[in-house]
């Protein structure tokens, strides 16, 4: 297969009749060639206006300014261009926009996905590295090492090493890990992710159509997806601290004297604890104990009370004897005296709950809240929260005599509910005539310790002399104070890039791909259908865990590996002419598209190569081109033969991207924030439950005006603008961008409440820099939209609009404009 072979060593053809401006350049040497195989010739040079504007929003995003534009026309220096491209290169939005391009290919996401969706909120960290190293033109060979075994290569150097937060960038799934069979199957795809994502981004194969069998269709057997995958055995997702040496020392030394301090107090208050216990345990049990609290039915029987009001004071659960917050209660049950007992804590009978919520009963208050522990029903739970005390109001004064209260009373029944977090244990029980006047009626105090840890708790309640109790109060008041200033000392900056461990057990082969069904074991290494064209190699089973993404991560970006170097170079040439030479920039594989221009592949690759893998020279080589600087124009005859162009006998125009739209509209109104790097904003107001939810801002604030890069980028979040025009399911990698026309586009630009701001703010602008005169409007807002001055008719509508409805709706117009939404 083509993308299998090693590169070529291509000279550039020189087709006869080339003109003398396409004969200088290798890239439109090539291109001519092409050209001429397909009888068709290319375009006159697009106008400078033209070019400026095409190259600005290719190399940065943004639109140029007026005054750059104008000054660029006017410059006949036959360097102008050059300088103009080096400007462009060397801004620090060129690797805004073009860090975007990568933060597609590598499904960037800041939410896990799936059915719980939370926000992650520190994975920022590693869009800013991505812009970073673009801007700082870091060789991309360097830049594929940081990617999968950044923490290996540079520990303790936070700016490399967060590169590797590339493999736990995509979705995974956090539930159903409490299964053994879901928690493999989840295992299973987590890793299936990672391969999938690395063979994709870096290779342009489809290694994970592997996982269940040998590839279909390109020359990738079963065992070699299980070797990759070998590589990444020890990855879990997660956030970690990442800093410097110097900063971890610094902190350590800070946090040292007070650890060690604190261990002191800690161990002193555990010898005068030791001491109690020993004392109780002397004495011995004072009575034979009832039975220890039940999880499916506690029961309290009391002399008779007359009360309206009942208090059970939760003391302890069955996973901690120091509180009951947390607990589980699914029904709270208070029985009347007398031959014919009645529930008079039931909701029915006009009872009230009260008690405090924990942070899920706060969040869905239907399935967790404390109305469940009188509504007659069995199986739902309220979920305690602090302090943790329930109150029963009557409907009116009742004589009782007893209380029931259950954890899973579902337990004794034939279909029990499986029993969720912890049973109550330890509690006292009260009740009021008027709720001001308690009498205590029952405690657990004599029933059976439901823990060794609850007996401790009972004894030093019980048999702590009051200097002794003094004495531990004075001890938790220091253990306090130095826990404070602990909680003060900064920690380290947690960043989501992954935790690593060795394997616990060798990379097996899964028959079918069924984690349940494992076969051969297998070794992390290289790609077989590789071996052929460059250095194989394969580690031991036992091989260090970084050492496996390290062996990886050089065998990909070796320059023998011939994929790598094909890919990379393709994508940039999508990037720039909106179709790669191969129009599927993922996917090289015999389901890819075929290069138009094989030799042309292959010179960009190994260009790329000699130029020590850095993109910005290649970059420049490309936008110099004749082939670049071509008009857009539209020929009948050459779209008869070449439809979309992929031959290059035009530029092809394109529509502004979903980042480009909205930033667009912000530089214009002169009201984007500039500012690089850093935490993200939101344009949704964010929710977090068992679930999370997602709700767009009807009227995003100045927070929200920085580049659209720098969006918090949730999976599954509508946001805007953004979602109307195309921006991607960061669920899945997309190499290419859908560009499609819908009618909720042209409803959205025209209506949407951002849009209305930025015709308003445009409009402030015009009249700031031009004035009240409405000549003088026009032509401002014409160059602020367009980089050009209005056509005459195009003055006398404009002139009529802004008469009749004003200068926003003038601004409002033109921000819809085609022209503005196109480059050409």
């Amino acid at each position: 297969w083509w993308s299998l072979q090693p590169l070529a060593n291509v000279v550039p053809p020189s087709p006869p009749g080339i003109p003398a401006s396409w004969a200088e350049s290798p890239i439109d040497r090539f291109i001519y060639a092409g050209l001429a195989a397909q009888g068709l010739a290319p375009s006159e040079p697009a106008d400078r206006r033209i070019l400026i504007r095409r190259v600005t929003y290719d190399l940065t995003g943004l639109p140029p300014t007026p005054e750059e534009v104008e000054a660029f026309v006017r410059d006949d220096d036959p360097l102008a261009y050059e300088r103009l491209v080096d400007r462009l290169l060397a801004s620090p939005h060129y690797g805004e926009h073009w860090g975007r391009h990568w933060l597609d290919v590598v499904r960037f996401g800041e939410s896990n996905g799936f059915e719980r969706n939370f926000l992650i909120e520190n994975a920022w960290p590693f869009r800013d590295y991505v812009i970073r190293s673009l801007n700082e033109d870091k060789p991309f060979d360097q830049f594929i090492v940081e990617h999968l075994a950044g923490d290996v290569v540079g520990a303790d150097q936070p700016e490399v090493e967060v590169g590797v937060a590339f493999l736990t960038l995509g979705p995974y799934d956090d539930v159903g890990n409490q299964d053994a069979v879901a928690a493999a199957n989840i295992r299973a795809a987590t890793l299936d992710d990672m391969v999938t994502a690395t063979g994709a981004a870096f290779l342009g194969l489809t290694i994970n159509c592997a996982r269940c069998h040998h590839h279909k269709f390109d020359p990738v057997p079963m065992e070699d997806y299980y070797r990759v995958k070998a590589a990444f055995e020890g990855v879990t997702h997660g956030a970690r601290p990442l800093a410097t040496k110097e900063a971890r020392r610094a902190r350590q030394a800070a946090v040292r004297p007070l650890e060690q301090q604190r261990s002191r107090l800690v161990e002193e208050r555990e010898q005068l604890e030791a001491a109690i216990v020993a004392r109780a345990e002397a004495a011995g049990p004072s009575a034979t104990p009832r039975p220890a609290a039940s999880a499916s039915r506690t029961e309290e029987t009391f002399a008779p009370q007359t009360a309206r009001f009942v208090r059970l004071t939760m003391l302890a659960h069955s996973g901690n004897a120091k509180s009951a917050v947390d607990a589980r209660l699914d029904e709270f049950e208070v029985w009347t005296a007398g031959p014919l007992p009645r529930n008079v804590a039931l909701a029915a009978s006009g009872a009230k709950a009260a008690g405090p919520t924990g942070r899920l009963s706060q969040d869905f208050v239907e399935a967790y809240g404390v109305e469940l522990v009188n509504d007659g029903k069995y199986g739902a739970r309220w979920f305690v929260g602090s302090p943790p005390v329930l109150t029963i109001e009557l409907a009116q004064p009742e004589t009782i005599e007893r209380i029931v209260f259950s954890h899973d009373r579902t337990a004794m029944s034939d279909t029990p509910v499986p029993g969720l977090g912890p049973a109550l244990v330890e509690y006292e029980v009260h009740v009021s005539l008027d709720g001001q006047q308690w009498t205590k009626v029952a405690d657990s105090f004599d029933r059976q310790p439901a823990s060794p840890a609850l007996a401790r708790q009972r004894q030093l309640r019980q048999f702590t002399e009051p200097a002794e109790r003094d004495k531990l109060a004075e001890l938790d008041r220091a253990i306090a104070a130095l826990d404070r200033q602990l909680r003060a000392i900064p920690e380290l900056p947690l960043v989501w890039v992954g935790k690593f461990a060795q394997p616990a057990k060798p990379t097996t082969v899964f028959r079918g791909g069924d984690p349940l069904k494992p076969g051969d074991e297998v070794r992390p290494g290289s790609l077989s259908v590789l071996d052929q064209v460059g250095a194989a190699y394969e580690l031991p089973a036992d091989a260090p865990e970084g050492e496996r993404r390290l062996a990886l991560a050089r065998w990909i970006a070796s320059n023998a590996n011939p994929l790598t170097a094909r890919v990379l170079a393709n994508r940039l040439w999508h990037y720039h002419f909106g179709t790669g030479i191969v129009d599927t920039p993922s996917d090289f594989g015999f389901l890819g598209g075929k290069p138009t221009h094989p030799e042309l592949l292959d010179w960009l690759a190994r260009r790329l190569q000699q130029l020590g893998w850095r993109l910005k020279p290649l970059h420049r080589e490309i936008v110099l081109s004749q082939t670049y600087r071509q008009a857009g124009t539209y020929r009948q005859a050459a779209a008869a033969v070449d439809r979309d162009a992929r031959y290059l006998w035009r530029f092809p125009p394109r529509r502004l991207a979903a980042e480009e739209l909205r930033d667009t509209l912000l530089a214009v109104a002169g009201r984007l924030d500039r500012r690089l790097g850093g935490p993200g904003f939101r344009l949704y107001a964010y929710k977090q439950d068992n679930v999370s939810t997602y709700t767009p801002l009807d009227a995003p604030g100045p927070e929200t005006y920085r580049r659209a890069v720098y969006h918090h980028n949730a999976r599954a979040s509508v946001v805007d603008l953004l979602s109307d025009f195309d921006l991607p399911d960061n669920a899945f990698p997309a190499p290419k961008r859908a560009s499609t026309t819908t009618p909720l586009q042209a409803l959205a630009l025209l209506n949407h409440r951002f849009t209305l701001d930025m015709a308003a703010a445009l409009a402030e602008r015009v009249m700031r820099e031009a004035g009240s005169d409405p000549e003088a409007q026009a032509v401002r807002a014409f160059a602020l939209c367009f980089q050009r001055s209005p056509a005459p008719d195009e003055r006398q509508a404009t002139a009529r609009l802004l008469a009749d409805h004003g200068l926003s709706a003038v601004c409002r117009a033109l921000l819809n404009a085609n022209e503005l939404l196109f480059v050409e």
